[in-house]
């Protein structure tokens, strides 16, 4: 099936209140251009210099998604551009975030990362982390980033209960964080293997890649 079949089936089945991110890393332009042709319009890169590569040469009308681990020495190259960073896990890269938006003039929209997980390699806050960081006098002070939401990922296990406990925990999380902060809208959880039951567990968001562009090339083309 083409990439273009891939994204129109995905975009006729999931539900309306659930944005498809298509998850573009590694791939060529080529692929993306066929994705956006089919009408995809928001994508997911997990390296900022890559990601800055594809948006000097693509469609203007994209919003790129910054889905992978944050250096905070490296915002300055995705801040003019950049609509939402899924992988915040600090107030140290909020204010840098914050500081670098500023320069632009803009605003840019964040993700609270919660780890939700038991494997040590996924990053992230735990509730209490979150709660904390949203109630601090350091956080109101910030002027040029919006927090939207929360992302998580869960266990690569094929123990489904397990994965559909840890997205259980992001909506009970969402869902603590939401009653003080009514700005929280997006639950970014769901990848290929998963969002089907993310979705089911409340996911606004689905990460989708290798269902779309087949797997990851390991050596990009740009």
């Amino acid at each position: 099936m083409s990439i273009k079949s891939k994204i129109q089936e995905l975009h006729s089945s999931l539900p309306k209140n659930v944005t498809l991110v298509a998850v573009s890393k590694t791939k060529p332009v080529a692929d993306l251009l066929e994705a956006y042709d089919a009408g995809q319009r928001v994508f997911g890169e997990n390296k900022i210099q890559e990601m800055a590569e594809k948006w000097a040469v693509l469609p203007k009308d994209i919003s790129w998604h910054m889905i992978g681990h944050v250096q905070r020495n490296k915002v300055k190259y995705m801040a003019e551009f950049v609509d939402l960073i899924h992988g915040v896990d600090s107030l140290k890269l909020l204010k840098e975030i914050d500081k670098q938006a500023k320069k632009h003039n803009r605003t840019i929209n964040c993700l609270l990362q919660i780890k939700i997980a038991e494997e040590d390699s996924k990053f992230g806050m735990n509730t209490t982390d979150a709660i904390d960081l949203l109630a601090s006098a350091e956080f109101t002070q910030l002027e040029n980033i919006q927090v939207v939401g929360v992302m998580g990922m869960a266990t690569f296990t094929e123990n489904t209960a397990q994965v559909q406990q840890e997205f259980k925990n992001l909506k009970i999380t969402f869902d603590q964080l939401q009653e003080k902060h009514t700005t929280l809208k997006i639950i970014s959880m769901g990848m290929s293997s998963d969002y089907e039951l993310a979705i089911k567990k409340g996911s606004t968001m689905v990460r989708i890649g290798s269902s779309i562009f087949g797997a990851r090339n390991y050596t990009p083309a740009i």
